[in-house]
């Protein structure tokens, strides 16, 4: 069987680290500039460069974002960029535009270079003409279905790998090419500043009627008319791979750790399931279960089995669902002892029920019977952002294990 990649997003040091702990195969990053999310932390070149270091040393890869769609001024740095992404090491970097592949190719010749899903490649022709050129990966459109990919894998010349995104948000425009974020805030989408104005609430408006504001949908809250559901195939790993995709993954960069440690979790238990017997592999409802812990908004499978249809958008709010909070993070564990050491990300309190998970094991429950501060005095709270305490634990954790709990009404 081909090599399989669970691809995974990392907006900065502490996100890269737990998708790799978790069980990426490989995390794309963005750097200050030339990258699609401009709001994300990002990585300056001394990151970069610590960042491939953490990578290679647990022998994953890592790609760099450069797939902005340019204007003349910003090619004026890019050669000395991409010769500085390719001093730090970095595996391969990510392009959408024709004209920044042309300078990638002078500057940096032996660089891999993957052509981003910006680059709207939705048939084979396309794909063979960019290979030709010398892309190593496509990241397909997001616009296509089981079998188009099939057909495109089917037809691909040898040595072209395919990736998709298989989970995270979707866009309401043609593989993220947008220019709405530019008209209504001045933003432009396809530079990194998106607004995200398809997520905003909408009304109608008759001309003649100004200030009379009508909801698109029979609902005195307005309606979302633009605002697309989550992508979630964690459920159809057998038919991704046997469509010809190779790199799954995950949208997220600007995403918290938590979310991407959840998310990279229930994936690499699923894939690794089908991996190691195929032929009996069964799916568990708690891979996606799992998925609906991190934030998301409402889940769909997008263009994969056909064209989404009204069923495809959200109509009444563009608020996450947020059931569970993360609300600490393993930094030490005294086996003799069962104590724990946790910094807390979220209030939590002695009598909260918490499962605790970590990359490889299943998850467990326990109830917070008692916690100590950093002086050893007994606490009932934990309120303050990234307190350190002490706690018994019921089983063994390790380093970097997550504590969440569900969330409470009013949260």
């Amino acid at each position: 069987m081909r090599r399989l990649e669970l691809l995974a997003p990392a907006g900065n040091m502490e996100k890269l680290r737990m998708a790799l702990i978790y069980g990426a195969d490989a995390v794309y990053i963005g750097g200050e500039k030339f990258g699609l999310r401009a709001a994300a932390g990002n990585f300056d070149l001394e990151e970069i460069r610590q960042a491939v270091e953490l990578t290679h040393s647990m022998g994953k890869k890592i790609y760099i974002t450069v797939n902005i769609i340019p204007h003349n001024e910003d090619l004026i740095e890019l050669p000395a960029y991409l010769k500085e992404l390719e001093a730090a090491g970095v595996d391969a970097i990510i392009i959408a535009d024709p004209g920044v592949f042309m300078i990638a190719k002078e500057a940096v010749p032996d660089m891999e270079l993957h052509l981003s899903t910006q680059a709207n490649n939705t048939n084979y022709a396309s794909t063979h003409f960019w290979h030709k050129q010398g892309i190593k990966r496509i990241v397909l459109a997001r616009e296509l279905s089981f079998d188009e990919i099939k057909e495109i894998a089917d037809k691909a010349p040898e040595g072209l790998e395919f990736e998709a995104f298989v989970h995270g948000s979707m866009c309401i425009s043609y593989s993220g090419r947008c220019l709405l974020s530019n008209y209504m805030v001045g933003r432009d989408a396809n530079k990194g500043e998106c607004a995200h104005p398809c997520r905003y609430k909408y009304y109608v408006v008759e001309e003649r009627r100004p200030g009379q504001y009508m909801p698109v949908e029979e609902d005195e809250r307005g309606t979302y008319i633009f605002n697309s559901k989550d992508l979630c195939m964690i459920e159809y790993i057998p038919e991704i791979i046997q469509s010809g995709i190779t790199s799954f993954k995950i949208e997220g960069r600007m995403k918290s750790s938590y979310y991407v440690a959840t998310v990279v979790r229930a994936y690499r238990m699923a894939i690794d399931s089908y991996m190691k017997d195929p032929e009996s592999y069964v799916f568990k409802q708690e891979w996606f279960d799992e998925v609906n812990k991190a934030s998301h908004h409402e889940f769909s499978t997008g263009f994969f089995h056909n064209k989404p249809d009204s069923k495809g958008q959200i109509y009444d709010t563009s608020a996450y669902v947020r059931d569970f909070a993360f609300v600490g993070v393993v930094k030490d564990y005294d086996e003799a002892t069962g104590i724990a050491t946790i910094e807390q990300r979220n209030k939590m309190l002695v009598g909260d029920e918490i499962e605790i998970i970590g990359p490889g094991k299943e998850l467990f429950m326990q109830t917070i019977d008692a916690m100590w501060n950093q002086d050893g005095e007994e606490i009932q709270s934990a309120p303050h952002p990234q307190q350190i305490l002490t706690m018994k634990m019921k089983q063994p954790v390790a380093k970097y294990d997550i504590l969440r709990r569900e969330r409470k009404d009013g949260e």
